[in-house]
């Protein structure tokens, strides 16, 4: 637990250590600024003009599920694939680290930076609850961001698989974000077209899942689902770096 730690804390400080965290910072939270004020304003103009529903948090955490689809990639593109590049893989794996270990601790690292932006983005809860009489329903964000998690944590796992598997980032990049693209939007098309596989199509979207949290409604097979993904990628990752071990 100590190893995984200690290479957590060192990709943690990697992030701000140059553009990336910034860039990615700002592309999440500019725009969840805007829409969020965009919000209050239609809402507010409804209300006067005869009534509107109170707003939610939904839009404004299913805006930061979206984003994620193209900034997981950029997160995760460069975690194991650099490594390999530059030829420092080859010195981790000498020293007393368990492949498991160096894994787990590089998407821990990814984690622990999304989880301090969505730490960020509890303003946005604390401030409906103060506009919104009696107050939020705050199950239900727990819930959302229960989602966000999950799904963050999902999706920066199939990237740090993916980025084990390459040398070279950028085709980490663009093969994580092909498989993100698919399990968002792709994969549960097919269940409108064909009713016999229809249920087994929208298990196996991230989206479907995510939007039953975002509302509010926390399943097991939802959360079971997610764990799934977590665990398929770190795991891939795992075998990718034991395989280059043995080579």
């Amino acid at each position: 637990m100590k190893n995984i730690w200690t290479i957590a804390k060192r990709e943690y400080d990697n992030y701000f250590n140059g553009p990336l965290a910034y860039v990615v910072m700002l592309a999440i939270l500019l725009p969840l600024g805007v829409y969020f004020s965009l919000i209050l304003y239609f809402n507010s103009q409804q209300a006067y003009f005869g009534g509107a529903p109170a707003p939610d948090l939904s839009p404004i955490n299913g805006l930061f599920a979206f984003l994620m689809i193209f900034l997981s990639p950029a997160l995760t593109m460069r975690l194991l694939s650099d490594e390999a590049r530059m030829g420092t893989l080859e010195l981790l794996l000498t020293a007393p680290v368990r492949d498991s270990e160096l894994v787990i601790g590089k998407w821990l690292g990814a984690m622990l930076f999304i989880l301090t932006l969505l730490l960020i983005t509890l303003v946005y809860p604390l401030v409906l609850n103060n506009l919104v009489s009696p107050g939020i329903d705050w199950l239900v964000v727990i819930a959302s961001y229960l989602g966000l998690i999950l799904l963050c944590g999902a999706m920066l796992a199939l990237g740090v698989g993916v980025s084990a598997i390459f040398t070279n980032q950028f085709a980490a990049f663009f093969v994580t974000l092909g498989i993100l693209f698919f399990l968002y939007f792709m994969i549960g098309l097919p269940a409108q077209l064909l009713p016999q596989s229809g249920e087994v199509m929208n298990y196996l979207s991230i989206q479907n899942h995510f939007d039953q949290m975002n509302l509010g409604t926390v399943t097991l097979g939802g959360v079971v689902y997610y764990l799934s993904l977590i665990a398929l990628g770190l795991f891939s990752g795992t075998t990718a770096i034991e395989i280059r071990r043995w080579r």
